[in-house]
């Protein structure tokens, strides 16, 4: 179902008059994005993106300001909460959705061999980055 929804809302776009953009850096280590299509819509914009990390590579800790919907179609992704806990191991053909706010800081990082690549359309706020980058949480952080 959740695939089926966000393949919906991707084609949506995509079938909207769209520029290709060029994607900004992103934060982390070993990860390279790519911005395929941009569209506005009312208050939101939606911004599909194609984001790879390399084998050992991180996003480092940030929060959404809105919600992140992804497929993963290569490698694996693994997925930390605030708390420093694995919260989620996707493979290839997994779907997720990342709750938005400050208040849901995570990081995810690529422990496989392969690179690792996520098609993601954003739903943000007008105007709000993909991300905001934010020091690591208590857990860590070295002693």
């Amino acid at each position: 179902m959740r695939l089926t929804y966000i393949l919906a809302v991707a084609a949506t776009v995509m079938a909207l008059d769209l520029v290709p953009a060029t994607a900004s850096a992103t934060p982390g280590e070993g990860v390279a994005g790519e911005t395929l299509a941009e569209a506005r819509i009312g208050d939101k914009d939606y911004i599909l993106t194609r984001i790879t990390i390399a084998p050992g590579g991180t996003t480092g800790w940030h929060y959404h300001d809105g919600e992140p919907y992804g497929i993963i179609t290569e490698g694996t992704l693994t997925h930390y909460a605030s708390d420093c806990a694995i919260d989620g191991i996707y493979n290839a053909g997994d779907t997720l959705i990342e709750p938005s706010g400050s208040g849901y800081v995570h990081m995810a990082r690529n422990l496989g061999s392969v690179p690792m690549v996520l098609l993601a359309l954003f739903v943000n706020p007008v105007g709000s980055p993909l991300s905001h980058d934010v020091p690591p949480p208590n857990c860590a952080q070295s002693p």
